[in-house]
């Protein structure tokens, strides 16, 4: 989830304030008029200094980790906030002592509510930031790359106590100037394509996927104000800061570098943590069945997958999750009984159905960077049915774990296949697990992810006690 919202919406808001609050709107625009202007000929005239890069930091286990983000649950519509949730606590259950730090304004100007309890995670340490106005404090991060309200919380966080600090998203924390902030072996991983995309998923016109830039239209378009400081070299001058830039699949790497971003980039495993098997039980669903689990947007392509579902498909078609595009979807599956929608459902029943069906639909017609639904079907040995996009073409040469399609044609086909040949279906399935085994389970992606901090460390002259 990436957006900050539409310029009616800032204005009404503004408009609809009393006169302090419209002079305070005004007294931060020219504030970040101003910082915009000047940030990249102060970051570009004096270096700053890192303390550790030509020193030896002795650390002894456990290792202090910091993840800072834009989005945490309970503040947090999923995806990247699901992520470092999980990477903080498989740390933590390796005797690190981890820490995270997100902010809340953005979460609760685009949802318009402050939820009341997040995760029960007593291993963690987390710190929410909050300003006193999301809106004003979500557009001043919007328009000047810099962390305006959380600066003095950051910096006082993250000096001198960590080992390592994860950057994550950090659009609406603080942007790239978040990645000054603190003393550390420095990393980022890229959720999405934000590095290089104000739109972050790479959709030109809020239409189509982006082949050239295009921004300030592309911004309009999307209903956000353009970005100030990406006019300017702040990105690049922020970008020294950080150590390694970690992309989860080749597809990301790509499009980085194809959309100018010159920095080092690391490719690191993303991964589900360990669970136990599930039991055996009776079929969640009367008939064979494929399945979708998602947001209902534009962009995930389920308006090219309900067509399909006619009477030559032996199978139904069963849709988990939510979103604006739920009632078109709905319009677009009327008439068609083998088309079925679920709603959003706990992590229990999501395994059953991933467990149970005969492929799982992944029919983004946008660039993921390497969406999870894919590892919770390989967990379950189910194979997949995806788009010949973004990072689905490497998953599939990787694994063997799957079908790709182009065509409307190419996905009829598939459907058909894995509905009426049980054998292809589960050597398909047998072999998506085997790579999950191989490439995603959580020990093999920590151990990934530590060789990373271990390589800097000692490019960096840093010595860690690794243990």
């Amino acid at each position: 989830m990436t957006g900050i919202f539409a310029f009616k919406e800032v204005l009404e808001t503004i408009k609809g304030r009393n006169q302090a609050i419209w002079g305070e709107s005004a007294r931060i625009l020219l504030q970040c008029t101003i910082l915009v202007a000047i940030e990249p000929l102060i970051a570009g005239t004096f270096a700053e200094i890192n303390l550790n890069t030509n020193g030896i930091l002795q650390t002894m286990r456990p290792l202090r980790f910091a993840m800072v983000t834009t989005f945490y649950p309970p503040y947090s519509f999923g995806g990247d906030g699901i992520f470092v949730r999980r990477l903080a606590k498989s740390l933590a259950a390796r005797g690190h002592h981890v820490e995270v730090i997100h902010d809340t304004d953005a979460y609760r100007q685009m949802s318009g509510k402050t939820p009341e309890n997040g995760p029960n995670d007593p291993e963690l340490t987390v710190h929410a930031l909050s300003s006193a106005s999301p809106l004003l404090a979500s557009l001043a991060v919007q328009q000047t790359g810099l962390p305006l309200s959380h600066r003095s919380r950051l910096n006082a966080l993250l000096a001198d106590q960590f080992d390592v600090i994860n950057y994550h998203n950090v659009s609406l924390i603080g942007g790239p100037g978040t990645w000054a902030c603190g003393e550390a072996i420095k990393l980022h991983t890229a959720h999405e394509h934000w590095l290089v995309c104000p739109s972050h998923i790479l959709w030109r016109d809020n239409k189509e996927i982006c082949d050239s830039r295009r921004c300030i239209r592309c911004q309009l378009r999307h209903g956000r104000p353009p970005q100030s400081w990406r006019a300017t070299n702040l990105l690049d001058a922020k970008a020294r800061h950080v150590d390694a830039f970690l992309m989860l699949s080749r597809s990301s790497m790509h499009n980085h570098r194809k959309f100018g971003f010159g920095h080092e980039m690391t490719m690191l495993p993303t991964f589900l943590p360990d669970a136990p098997d599930l039991p055996a039980a009776a079929p969640i669903h009367p008939r064979p069945f494929f399945f979708f689990a998602g947001r209902l947007e534009v962009i995930k392509g389920l308006q090219d997958v309900i067509p399909a579902f006619d009477d030559d498909v032996p199978a139904d078609l069963l849709i988990a999750g939510d979103g604006d595009y739920l009632d078109t979807l709905r319009d677009l599956a009327r008439g068609r009984d083998n088309v079925h929608f679920l709603g959003r459902l706990p992590e229990e029943d999501l395994r059953r159905y991933y467990r149970d069906a005969v492929a799982t639909i992944t029919p983004s017609r946008c660039y993921e960077v390497f969406p999870l639904v894919v590892l919770e079907s390989f967990r379950e040995g189910t194979p997949i049915i995806a788009r010949n996009l973004g990072p689905y073409p490497e998953i599939v040469e990787d694994t063997g774990g799957g079908v790709l399609f182009d065509t409307p044609a190419d996905l009829k086909a598939a459907l058909i296949r894995l509905a009426t040949e049980p054998a292809l279906r589960d050597g398909l399935g047998a072999a998506g697990h085997a790579g999950f085994t191989a490439r995603w389970q959580e020990d093999v992606a920590i151990e990934a992810y530590l060789k990373i901090v271990s390589d800097v460390a000692a490019r960096k002259g840093v010595t860690l006690d690794m243990g």
